[in-house]
């Protein structure tokens, strides 16, 4: 049986024009929420920059690093003083000519625990990440960490139930995605709404699903022609949001996951039980029609 309790942080921030500037933010943040219990601490998406795939500049490249390296350095060291356990987002360099959108999980001595690179890429206006980054090859897998085993996803990975359900399956207790996604400054009040509500919606069905904890953490402010709308949240196993950041302010939540509820939630709720794995061989292929 599940026991315990885990103590999330999420950290909510506005992102400047100076990586350097970011990076000495989230660590300053990383240790606000140790002080108040946090035990894992998950930064948001690409968070050294501004998000800088609303266009296609090759100049942009020059921002991706190599694991381990800089953030791996600076965050592990965060990490390791605090004792707490860091995801941590960065632009990769794998080689050259090749990047990832990947981020780090690193353990409470600072060493790089697991790696996760971002499988579903978008190509949307706005959001030309295809442009920049490579599909993930490391597949979906829970991080076994001291604090429980933890999944890491990356934001367009949030709309996948596929991507929720396999990683649950490998015995993630919690799936963390780091994210960025906005608004248009022009957007009618009635369609931000129902992009942020189904936003969140989608990702309470994959906790309701797999009966595991979902951890959001968007970033603010307005970078170009977008609007990120924060609004970080956590909910449980039974889909309730057991907390959530505002839609424009910088915050970190600090929250405390009863991890006993993941087997209550799933006596209640056997649907791992009753899958029928033999009846889903056609989830391989594109479209069935």
């Amino acid at each position: 049986m599940e026991a315990g309790h885990l103590r999330i942080g999420l950290v909510q921030m506005a992102c400047a024009a100076d990586p350097a500037r970011n990076l000495e933010r989230a660590a300053e943040r990383i240790e606000d929420a140790a002080a108040r219990g946090a035990e894992v601490v998950c930064l948001q998406e690409l968070f050294r920059s501004r998000y800088f795939c609303q266009s296609e500049d090759a100049a942009m490249f020059d921002l991706a690093e190599p694991i381990p390296g800089p953030t791996s350095a600076a965050l592990g060291r965060a990490a390791a003083a605090r004792k707490v356990i860091v995801i941590a987002p960065i632009f990769e360099r794998r080689a050259a000519g090749v990047y990832h959108n990947s981020a780090l999980v690193l353990d409470e001595r600072g060493e790089i625990a697991g790696v996760y690179r971002k499988m579903h890429i978008p190509d949307d206006p706005g959001y030309y990440e295809k442009f920049y980054f490579a599909p993930g090859d490391l597949d979906f897998v829970a991080h076994p960490t001291a604090r429980g085993r933890l999944g890491v996803l990356i934001c367009w990975d949030q709309w996948f139930p596929e991507a929720a359900r396999l990683t649950a399956m490998a015995g993630a207790q919690a799936l963390f995605y780091p994210t960025a996604i906005g608004w248009s400054p022009e957007m009618p009040p009635q369609t931000r709404e129902r992009i942020r509500g189904a936003w969140e919606t989608v990702q309470r069905g994959h906790a309701i699903a797999n009966g595991v904890f979902v951890a959001a953490v968007n970033r603010v402010g307005i970078e170009n022609d977008l609007e990120f709308f924060g609004n970080s949240f956590v909910a449980d196993p039974f889909g309730e949001v057991i907390a959530r950041a505002s839609t424009s302010a910088e915050e970190t939540l600090v929250v405390d996951c009863d991890l006993s509820l993941i087997e209550k939630t799933r006596r209640d709720w056997p649907f791992l039980r009753d899958r029928r794995i033999d009846a889903y061989g056609d989830l391989t292929r594109r479209y069935r029609g």
